[in-house]
């Protein structure tokens, strides 16, 4: 077998996107691909089918969860005769009953992974068995659909039952808890010293970050590929590309324009002391590179966790921010239409959820019904 070299991979770019996005396109696709190469030919026509019928993330995760069960066919069940899981038959694949794959999504509620130094205990809820259960069925199903296999079994799989969106708390920050936010990245109160010494070179950028998020209701992907070319400040608006590959035109009220125009003037690093990778990314670590997703997700933990005076590790992600952008301009009395739109909702319906959790309602309705101040009152107007 030859040997697997690394070559470097160009980007000859000639769409309208630019070359950070089509990167990250090209990192997912190249993604799919590598598991693609690692599973049983006889799948071609089923990979072909996703590639033309799911988004890109989603194809991945399939990917992902079909590999898994096929591990797990071989390492946790006689079915499977090789020794990898490229050399499974579609004759074993067809000996595969409904029963195996239930047993199957039983696992995964809760397995451990096993290494030299490590053992990893890893547990599902039923989000994730769910989208496990797809995966798996979407296989079956085209497969029979081509006549590949001789039974449909997806019908006899296990039901998972999954809370309704509107049986689930939405958690999201109050307009209280923005505001001690907001105030936490302005002037440190509720840093530790440590973190004070990063927060006096990033301020600008974190406040930035966060009221992006917070105006916007954007995903975390969609923040961290934005560039300084992402933004028209004589149009006084910015792009961005969503999760679909679609491009959306966001307008900037005087809160954005400020933050950003205060972070690129006043502390974003040079254009001079960067690498040409990333002159023209919007947000960089301090080691001038472009930030993560994980370091993104991590600072919002930080400042959401001051806000709700909880610990770094109880703080929120950046969804939750998308959640209390929506909750509260829902609360401001804006159309749940609009609302999707602004946050690119594919149903009104997701929207509506936050609709049923305007901010502060519960607090609200207790302070109403303040029994034993009003007895304190009317029995102090009895006496005067």
């Amino acid at each position: 077998m030859a040997e697997k070299t690394n070559k470097t991979v160009r980007i000859h770019n000639k769409s309208d996107k630019p070359d950070n996005i089509v990167e990250k396109e090209n990192e997912i696709f190249q993604e799919c691909e590598d598991l693609e190469a690692q599973m049983p030919k006889f799948l071609r026509s089923f990979f072909v089918y996703l590639k033309g019928n799911v988004l890109p993330m989603t194809r991945l995760a399939y990917l992902h969860d079909i590999k898994f069960f096929f591990t797990y066919l071989l390492e946790e069940t006689d079915l499977i005769k090789g020794d990898t899981i490229d050399k499974i038959t579609l004759k074993e694949l067809d000996s595969v009953r409904a029963v195996d794959v239930n047993m199957f999504l039983d696992y995964c509620r809760k397995y451990k992974v096993e290494t030299d130094k490590t053992i990893t205990i890893y547990e599902n809820h039923n989000k994730t068995l769910a989208r496990k259960k797809s995966s798996i069925s979407v296989m079956f199903k085209h497969l029979y659909r081509e006549e590949m296999v001789s039974k449909n079994i997806t019908d006899g799989f296990d039901p998972i039952k999954v809370p309704k969106a509107g049986e689930r708390e939405i958690k999201a920050l109050q307009d209280d808890e923005v505001m001690v936010m907001l105030d936490a990245v302005s002037t440190g109160s509720g840093l530790t010293n440590h973190e004070r010494s990063y927060w006096e070179k990033t301020k600008k950028r974190d406040k930035a970050i966060l009221i992006l998020f917070l105006t916007y209701g954007l995903r975390l992907s969609e923040l961290q590929q934005l560039n300084i070319s992402s933004f028209n400040f004589s149009r006084g608006e910015f792009k961005i590309y969503r999760k679909r590959g679609k491009e959306s035109i966001m307008p900037m009220n005087n809160s954005v324009t400020m933050v950003i125009n205060d972070y690129i003037n006043h502390e974003r690093a040079d254009d001079s002391s960067l690498d040409p990778e990333y002159k023209d990314a919007l947000f960089l670590s301090l080691q001038g590179r472009r930030m993560t997703e994980r370091q993104i997700r991590e600072l919002v933990k930080k400042y959401t966790s001051i806000a709700m005076k909880t610990s770094r590790k109880s703080g929120y992600s950046p969804h939750k921010l998308r959640a209390t952008a929506a909750t509260s301009l829902i609360g401001r009395g804006n159309s749940i239409y609009d609302v999707a739109a602004l946050l690119d909702h594919e149903q009104v319906t997701t929207t509506q959820l936050y609709a049923k959790h305007k901010a502060n309602v519960k607090r609200d309705l207790v302070h109403d019904m303040e029994w034993e101040t009003e007895r304190q009152e009317t029995e102090k107007d009895k006496h005067e």
